[in-house]
C-alpha cells in the first residue's frame, strides 16, 4: 500500500492484512451505497473492525477510498502484466493483449465503476497519484501496439490508439445497462478488435 496511508500499528504484515480487509469490505459497501453515503462506522463493520480499530489504520474516511482506488489499479496492472506479452510483434499478440484487458475489465467492472465514480472525492495530489497508475497501465498497451505496428504508427498515434482501447474496455462496464444486453463479451471483444484493425489499416495508408 502507498505511504500516504499512515497507521499507528507498527507490525507491517498486520497492517497489510488489515488494509486488504478494509479495501475488500469497502468495495462491497461502496457498491451498495456509494462513498458519500457510507459512514465510517459502516466501513468498519464491512471490514470486520470496530470503529476504534478502523482509526488505528486510517486517519480519515477519504483514506479508505484511496485504498480502494490504489488496490483496483494494482490488481488490474498485475493481471495485465501476467497475461500480456509486451515483447511479441505479431497481430495475434495484440489481439491477445486486447482480449486479456477486456476480460479483466469484465471481471472487475464493479471496482472500476467505483473508482471513476468516486475519484473526485480524493484530494488533488491523491487523484494525480491514481491517474499516474492509470498512465502506467495505458503504457502497457502502448508497448504492445508499438511492437506490432512499429513501422506504421508514430508515438502520438500509438498513444491515441492505446487510450482508445483502454476506454473501450472500461465501456463494457460503464455502459453495461445497454451494451451487455446487446452483446456477449466474446462478441464485444471480437467486434472491437475488428474496429481496431480497421483503424490501424486506415492509419497505415
Amino acid at each position: 500500500m502507498d505511504h500516504r496511508i499512515t497507521s499507528s500499528i507498527k507490525d507491517e504484515a498486520l497492517v497489510k492484512k488489515r488494509l486488504n480487509q478494509l479495501q475488500k469490505g469497502a468495495v462491497q459497501l461502496f457498491k451498495q451505497k456509494g462513498f458519500h453515503r457510507a459512514t465510517t462506522r459502516e466501513i468498519a463493520k464491512a471490514a470486520g473492525f470496530s470503529i476504534g480499530t478502523l482509526y488505528e489504520y486510517i486517519r480519515k474516511k477519504e483514506d479508505v477510498l484511496f485504498l480502494v482506488c490504489d488496490a483496483v489499479h494494482d490488481e488490474v496492472k498485475t493481471r495485465m502484466e501476467n497475461v500480456i506479452d509486451r515483447n511479441s510483434t505479431s497481430e495475434e499478440a495484440l489481439r491477445q493483449a486486447v482480449f486479456a484487458y477486456f476480460q479483466i475489465m469484465d471481471q472487475m467492472q464493479d471496482e472500476v465503476l467505483i473508482l471513476y465514480q468516486e475519484l473526485k472525492a480524493l484530494p488533488k495530489e491523491d487523484q494525480e497519484y491514481v491517474m499516474q497508475k492509470e498512465r502506467e497501465m495505458v503504457g502497457i498497451l502502448e508497448r504492445v501496439i508499438s511492437n506490432s505496428y512499429a513501422n506504421v504508427l508514430d508515438e502520438k498515434n500509438v498513444k491515441l490508439v492505446a487510450n482508445n482501447v483502454y476506454v473501450q474496455g472500461q465501456m463494457w462496464g460503464f455502459r453495461r445497462w445497454l451494451i451487455q444486453k446487446e452483446f456477449t463479451l466474446q462478441e464485444y471483444m471480437e467486434m472491437q478488435f475488428q474496429l481496431l484493425k480497421s483503424q490501424l489499416a486506415f492509419q497505415a495508408n
